[in-house]
Formats: C-alpha cells, sequence, structure tokens
C-alpha cells in the first residue's frame, strides 16, 4: 500500500456520508480507512477514506451542533462547494479512465478530458453530493 498523507487534507461535509463513501469508492476507487458513526446511529461523525496515498475526511452535517456557520452544510445543487477536490494521477490514461468510471456511478461532466496547455491531461465532474473533482495526469513528454 502507498504512503499515506496527513499534511493537508481536504474534510468535506456531506449529506449521507454512508451513500458518499459508497459512491467514492465506486467513481474514484477510494479505499475506506475509518468510520465513527454519530450516537444516533444515521450518521456518521468522521470518516476517511484515500485517493493515491493521500486521505480524504467527510462526516454528515450536524447543523444542531454547529449554529449558523454554514461552512459546515453540505453543498445542494444550488448552493454547491466553493471548493474542488483534484485528484493527481501519474499517466493520462488514468485520467480518461476515471472520468469515465465517475460518469458512470452518477457523477456530472464539468469538462470532458482534454490536453491542456500545461502540460495535462484534464478533466472536471461533479458528485452528486455537490463537490467538484478535478481528474489530472501529466502528458508524456516528447523527445
Amino acid at each position: 500500500m502507498a504512503e499515506i498523507t496527513y499534511s493537508l487534507n481536504p474534510y468535506l461535509t456531506v449529506s449521507d456520508a454512508a451513500k458518499a463513501i459508497d459512491f467514492y469508492q465506486a467513481a474514484f476507487d477510494a479505499k475506506e480507512l475509518t468510520r465513527m458513526p454519530f450516537e444516533d446511529g444515521k450518521r456518521l461523525m468522521h470518516a476517511e477514506l484515500t485517493f493515491n496515498g493521500s486521505v480524504l475526511m467527510l462526516a454528515d452535517e450536524f447543523p444542531e451542533m454547529c449554529g449558523n456557520d454554514a461552512a459546515v452544510r453540505a453543498p445542494t445543487a444550488e448552493s454547491p462547494a466553493g471548493v474542488a477536490i483534484v485528484l493527481h494521477y501519474t499517466d493520462a490514461g488514468q485520467v480518461d479512465d476515471v472520468y469515465g468510471r465517475a460518469l458512470k456511478a452518477g457523477c456530472t461532466s464539468i469538462m470532458a478530458p482534454d490536453n491542456m496547455f500545461w502540460g495535462a491531461r484534464f478533466a472536471g465532474v461533479r458528485c452528486p453530493f455537490g463537490h467538484r473533482w478535478m481528474l489530472n495526469a501529466p502528458l508524456p513528454q516528447n523527445g
């Protein structure tokens, strides 16, 4: 298994974290590390997934504990997340593969895979939980 990186980790708030974990496993081949159920037995207060050796943390929203802090609310179609998660790959073909798998799992396309001026294969999708995902891999160098 690849070394896990904890130097900087996104922490997503979602509606139905258990369902999001299943979705991210299907769409992005995430691996579950940790799942901490909340005392109500319905929500998750914390979970950790690995993607390519990095960790993403997530939890259900808990408006009853966070007051008016909108920063801890799950994004919606009307109010999508203001940040994106970037998944880096080593091979440009992986971008196309993951993009196709993500659409099949239920993501919507933001940008189909394309070769970009900065020397990368790049694509973007939005997951059903309101988060944007960018897929990026270096293009092979000529010569």
